[in-house]
């Protein structure tokens, strides 16, 4: 039985039973169809398939059913036409880029990115000739300058990762729309959402194009999986996917399970992660130890009433700067209990990683002074733990630099 008005319905019963209520008998639990390939019922539908019938399953690589299961329930909850499931968020972010440039064209991004995004743009879309551009997310009327006819995308990420400054989403879509009114061509917004979550972050309502996420992160919330999404118009999807079909980045059956099972419970999550980050982040602003502490939910955040205007929620990373530069921040990071010393982001744990040491890596002192990194920021992606314990076990690693 279809769901009517299932736009209307919440994110959490979005998450759970996707775009159909079932009234027949069944699993609850979408079933994982772990195959590489599929039967035929006869010769025919080999030749159905070759004429572009959707409804023959063919191979793994270009189609699965609990992958596809996935890809219809995150489009629903996130408000797209269609989703395509990825490998990884780098393959997910790769696939579309490739796929909406070519030979010649240009990328205007904000300079604050992923570290996998930023040495993308900067050591391989080079090779194809994509020029990419920066704009300081500051100033965001020099897009009336920087987009050109050339100009194919439009890139950013808000909350920026790993400074958490924020972009005026209404403020950039108005200036690149009002130059593909100039120049008469398409240009096409994307977002990586990640940091905040659709929960805390809604892009479609601002009028972008293209959300990318990693699954990885508050998609999947536990650590055990890898994915990416990449969220728009079913004609963009179709293409993106026809692109992955030869890259070859697709998302494993197994892996959509387990981010389907996340998607159940991806609510309660984040928004004890929102509560546990502001917590945490009133707390260590206070602390004698800490520099400063960047939060878009914190009053001292440069941005806050940009984060009021733009964001349901504050989102679940706090970035701090501690004395002692970078030994101090080695220091907390190595005496923490409770929090874990790893990379990544989004899961159930609370995790710590230095900047310089993770996401900025390798890069020169003049890249990391444009991207706001210091050797001193930790990053941490608070985790659903008590709220005391995090606390303390913060005051403790604090007190030993």
């Amino acid at each position: 039985m279809k769901i009517k008005n299932n736009k209307n319905l919440s994110l959490a019963t979005k998450a759970i039973h996707g775009k159909h209520l079932h009234a027949f008998k069944g699993p609850v639990t979408f079933p994982i169809y772990q195959t590489s390939t599929y039967r035929f019922d006869s010769s025919d539908d080999a030749v159905r398939y070759a004429k572009g019938d959707p409804n023959v399953l063919v191979y793994t690589r270009y189609h699965n059913p609990t992958v596809n299961e996935v890809e219809e329930r995150i489009a629903l909850m996130e408000d797209g036409e269609a989703a395509a499931l990825f490998s990884s968020g780098m393959a997910a972010i790769s696939t579309t880029i490739l796929t909406l440039c070519k030979n010649g064209d240009e990328i205007v991004s904000t300079p604050a990115l992923y570290g996998g995004t930023y040495r993308f743009f900067r050591d391989t879309l080079t090779n194809y000739n994509v020029a990419v551009k920066y704009v300081d997310p500051n100033s965001l009327e020099d897009l009336l300058f920087l987009i050109t006819p050339k100009t194919k995308v439009v890139y950013f990420e808000t909350p920026t990762n790993p400074t958490l400054g924020l972009v005026d989403i209404e403020k950039l879509v108005k200036l690149t729309r009002d130059m593909e009114k100039e120049f008469r061509t398409k240009i096409a917004i994307i977002i990586d959402n990640t940091f905040a979550t659709i929960l805390n972050q809604k892009p479609f309502d601002f009028g972008v194009d293209v959300i990318v996420e990693s699954s990885t992160k508050y998609l999947g919330g536990h650590a055990d999986l890898m994915g990416g999404v990449v969220i728009g118009m079913k004609k963009l999807i179709h293409s993106v996917k026809a692109l992955a079909k030869h890259l070859g980045g697709c998302a494993d059956p197994f892996a959509a399970f387990l981010l389907d099972r996340s998607l159940k419970t991806f609510e309660l999550r984040v928004q004890r992660q929102n509560e546990n980050a502001l917590a945490l982040a009133r707390v260590l602003e206070k602390h004698h130890k800490v520099l400063r502490v960047i939060y878009p939910g914190l009053q001292s955040h440069p941005q806050h009433k940009l984060a009021k205007k733009q964001m349901h929620g504050y989102g679940g990373m706090v970035t701090i700067e501690v004395k002692g530069g970078l030994r101090g921040a080695v220091k907390v990071c190595d005496s923490l209990k409770v929090a874990i010393n790893a990379m990544s982001l989004g899961g159930v744990e609370t995790l710590v990683s230095i900047p310089v040491y993770s996401s900025h890596v390798n890069m020169s002192n003049e890249e990391l002074k444009k991207n706001g990194v210091t050797p001193g920021m930790i990053r941490i992606s608070v985790g659903v733990e008590g709220i005391i314990d995090l606390i303390e076990d913060f005051k403790q690693a604090l007190s030993r630099v």
